[in-house]
């Protein structure tokens, strides 16, 4: 391959594993995960190999697909495990097995969903659950995974590997939730799928392409659960409205040197309307049901950071992020409602109940109280702005908080 198909396999790779690997832990269990990535790995190499001498096929996906059930056939074929462990397959015919490998539209969704339900299963610790869907429902790579998580190849290769033991322990299956279950398991499905987009909206890599794609796996896999009846819900519909307020803004988060834009200093002629439009649509969807959720709430106040500034617009993000904080407190929450606060009531009040929080070892909170102090002449902007820097640990804030030093020095 020359170098401009030098991106088609890992490309391939991202948007293909994640559908193979649930087809096939669909015919041997999830308890044989392992055999499933290992069949999946060497489709991979494979072709790397062969299109390499011999070039890259018309249909590159149809020709994955079919080596890929070569190889799960074979190894249906040779392996004693077949016989002890993959017992449904002993009494079947080898055109059977063929047929139980379908690749069409519907059991790749179908299979995508199982396995989706799975890695979020309540037996599975929740970073866990976040890390598998990485890897094995969105193809994430090892070092893609150890560089947004601020983690080591082998840090991420260990929690894979104790995480897998679990799926091998036989408690958990691909077996579609009842429908009694559902409620339960979907809040479990919909929080992974939340951590998992702020793993890529919130992440300190310095890769924004990355983080971009995190998020868009997650908001892929969310609009998976939304198509399906059973799991539709106004819940989903909620967090999908999130989802879509936050991405739209990406283009407009960074500079062209890949440094961090803050929201107030965004070009607003960036953000994707189409995604915002798109937004609004599904936070409509949500409004149908009766509860309020997190999600309901969060994806008002993005909704509303879409709108153009006025009091109004600040009197309303105030007010739902007192909803949010009653409903579930967290420091980040309490955090940002005193900007929204000084925004609608002004900055000495904002700055009242700042002081309040007193999270002396968040860098976010020194920032905050760096932009109430903006302009002060005792120098506690450029005091709580050095704090930060030493707290934090990402170069892209760190980049951020000396631009913003520079500026009040000068």
């Amino acid at each position: 391959m020359n170098t401009g198909d030098s991106e088609l396999i890992p490309n391939l790779f991202r948007t293909e594993y994640s559908k193979l690997v649930a087809v096939l832990c669909k015919v041997f269990g999830i308890q044989h995960i392992q055999v499933a990535e290992d069949i999946v790995s060497d489709t991979f190499l494979l072709a790397a190999e062969t299109w390499g001498k011999k070039g890259i096929p018309d249909n590159q996906v149809a020709w994955l697909y079919t080596v890929a059930k070569n190889r799960a056939r074979d190894y249906l074929r040779k392996e004693k495990i077949r016989k002890e462990k993959v017992e449904p397959f002993l009494q079947q015919k080898e055109d059977r097995v063929e047929i139980s490998l379908d690749f069409a539209v519907e059991n790749i969704q179908d299979s995508q969903l199982r396995m989706l339900f799975a890695l979020c299963h309540p037996s599975l610790k929740q970073a866990d659950q976040v890390i598998l869907s990485l890897r094995i429902l969105c193809g994430f790579g090892i070092e893609e995974i150890g560089s947004a998580l601020l983690s080591t190849k082998d840090k991420i290769n260990k929690r894979l590997f104790r995480a897998k033991k679990s799926l091998r322990s036989g408690s958990i299956s691909l077996d579609f939730p009842s429908t009694e279950e559902i409620p339960n398991r979907l809040d479990s499905v919909l929080l992974t799928l939340y951590l998992l987009f702020n793993e890529g909206y919130y992440s300190k890599s310095n890769d924004p392409n990355m983080c971009k794609d995190f998020c868009l796996e997650a908001m892929r896999l969310a609009l998976l659960l939304n198509a399906v009846p059973l799991t539709h819900s106004p819940k989903v519909a909620a967090l999908i409205s999130l989802m879509c307020f936050h991405t739209s803004r990406f283009g407009a988060r960074y500079s062209e040197e890949g440094e961090f834009i803050l929201f107030q200093d965004q070009n607003r002629e960036m953000w994707d309307q189409d995604l915002i439009k798109k937004g609004e649509y599904f936070l409509n969807l949500a409004s149908t049901g009766e509860q309020v959720s997190t999600y309901h709430l969060e994806a008002a106040i993005a909704f509303w950071h879409t709108q153009p500034e006025d009091k109004e617009k600040w009197e309303n993000i105030l007010q739902l992020y007192n909803y949010l904080l009653q409903v579930s407190y967290s420091p980040l929450v309490a955090l940002n409602r005193t900007f929204a606060l000084a925004k609608a009531n002004g900055i000495e009040e904002g700055l009242k109940e700042a002081l309040k929080l007193n999270q002396d070892e968040n860098p976010l909170y020194h920032c905050l109280l760096a932009e109430f102090y903006q302009g002060s002449q005792d120098g506690k902007a450029s005091e709580h702005l050095q704090k930060a820097l030493k707290l934090s640990h990402s170069e892209r804030e760190r980049n951020l908080m000396k631009r913003r030093l520079d500026s009040l020095e000068e």
